[in-house]
């Protein structure tokens, strides 16, 4: 796949510089204020309201650029009411909850100086988004789409077919289908597939969200700070399974959506495991702790995986050796981090970071993803799992090639051994989000020095 990178002049690059700076860090990892974000949660009405800021400033700026990088004249968003292409909805502004019917976009390049014209061939009106075309109701839509393609006489047209990416292959068979048999031999010659378009849309963050993004990580490391707390945890008594509905029932009380079920494990010594053997579920004195969480917010998603330790009677800190598994994990991280370069492909970030920290004397386990829209968002996949383990076709997927102004997961597992757990091999899962641009990768809100403690 061909690479794309996005300029927007030096002044708006200035702007990501000054905005994506570090974070102060909690006590247990990243914060301190007084007004903690997770406090800060807008109202609906309000949210609307940035969102569709953001998604006006999107369409004016990120369209054009991509359009005229790939080519393409003629873009068309084809979907179907409850089987949304997987970019449609991020093209809509708030309220839309869905597609109406049969809903079609269309974005016609005119050239530098004209932009790009926002239309729609669907039914219903988008509120000033997007300009109607469907005028005369006595012609069929897809009649009226070929007459609106016929008059623009666009040289590419791009359609939402990819055999490569789930983000780039929203059109359906049957709807391929009838715009073929409408447009006919002459104009179907001129369909190409516009995956490039799709992935760049999705993965593409403005100076905005780049902002915004902080305040975001900041509600989800105040959440996972709140649960992984004797607020939520006592210690023999609470199991794994109260955890998690207690963040799913928190997450809802907050009026904010999570896009996949949490998840707490637990690892403990083996005398440990032995010894509460008949129900390994209650979280004990001892015990490391391990989350795995996402929420959505402003449109955009969160992915953090942390760990907390539960002290036993006496102790204040965790045994040093976890605390070392702790700080190895970071290391990787270090590592990972570095190596991501513009126009690198996901494959040569993955093979080169799993090289040198093998070489460092660490144990990794990378399967990294774009963050974004999606939790498991379009961009630039990093995963060195084996084939068996890895989601299929993920290294043709990883020949995509990393781009500026993009958020990631830094996501993999380092093991370690720990003497006070007998030499036994502890796994860090480690999930933190990132972004890139030209300053090169950084934490989105800081990351996790030290365990959260549970006492």
């Amino acid at each position: 796949m061909s690479t794309h990178r996005y300029w927007f002049g030096p002044g708006l690059l200035l702007l990501l510089t000054l905005i994506v700076l570090p974070v102060s860090a909690l006590a247990q990892g990243y914060g301190g204020a007084a007004v903690r974000d997770i406090d800060k949660i807008l109202p609906e009405k309000e949210r609307a309201a940035v969102y569709n800021e953001i998604l006006k400033w999107r369409l004016d700026n990120i369209i054009p650029e991509l359009m005229r990088k790939e080519g393409i004249d003629l873009w068309l968003v084809i979907n179907r009411e409850y089987n949304e292409d997987p970019v449609y909805m991020s093209m809509m502004p708030e309220p839309t909850m869905n597609a109406r019917r049969t809903s079609i976009l269309m974005f016609h390049d005119r050239g530098p100086g004209k932009g790009v014209e926002r239309l729609s061939g669907s039914y219903y009106g988008s509120r000033g988004w997007y300009e109607g075309t469907w005028e005369d109701k006595s012609k069929k839509q897809f009649e009226s789409l070929t007459d609106v393609i016929k008059k623009i006489d666009p040289e590419k047209i791009g359609i939402n077919v990819s055999p490569t990416s789930r983000f780039g292959d929203g059109l359906t068979a049957s709807l391929k289908e009838t715009l073929e048999r409408h447009l006919g031999p002459e104009l179907s010659s001129r369909l190409v597939s516009a995956e490039n378009l799709c992935l760049g849309w999705l993965e593409t963050r403005s100076p905005r969200e780049i902002s915004i993004y902080r305040h975001i990580c900041g509600i989800a490391h105040d959440l996972i700070s709140e649960f992984f707390s004797n607020k939520v945890v006592t210690p023999d008594i609470t199991t794994s399974d109260d955890v998690v509905w207690w963040i799913r029932q928190r997450i809802t009380d907050l009026g904010l959506d999570t896009w996949f079920q949490p998840s707490i494990s637990i690892q403990r010594s083996k005398p440990d495991a032995q010894k509460y053997a008949d129900n390994p579920r209650i979280i004990r004195r001892g015990d490391l702790i391990h989350c795995d969480v996402g929420i959505v917010y402003l449109g955009l998603c969160t992915d953090m995986q942390l760990h907390a330790y539960v002290c036993r009677v006496g102790e204040e800190d965790a045994p040093d050796g976890l605390k070392q598994a702790l700080a190895r994990a970071n290391r990787v991280a270090d590592v990972f981090m570095g190596e991501f370069k513009a126009g690198r492909t996901g494959n040569d970030i993955t093979d080169t970071t799993m090289q040198k920290a093998t070489d460092a004397g660490l144990r990794p386990l990378i399967y990294s993803h774009p963050l974004g829209v999606h939790g498991h968002a379009a961009g630039c996949s990093m995963d060195a799992r084996p084939v068996n383990q890895a989601p299929e076709g993920i290294r043709t997927e990883m020949e995509y090639r990393l781009n500026f102004n993009t958020a990631y997961v830094v996501e993999f597992s380092s093991t370690t051994s720990v003497p006070e757990w007998g030499e036994m091999d502890v796994r860090i899962g480690f999930e933190e989000d990132v972004i890139f641009t030209k300053d090169g990768c950084r934490y989105i809100d800081g990351h996790q020095t030290t365990f959260y403690l549970i006492k």
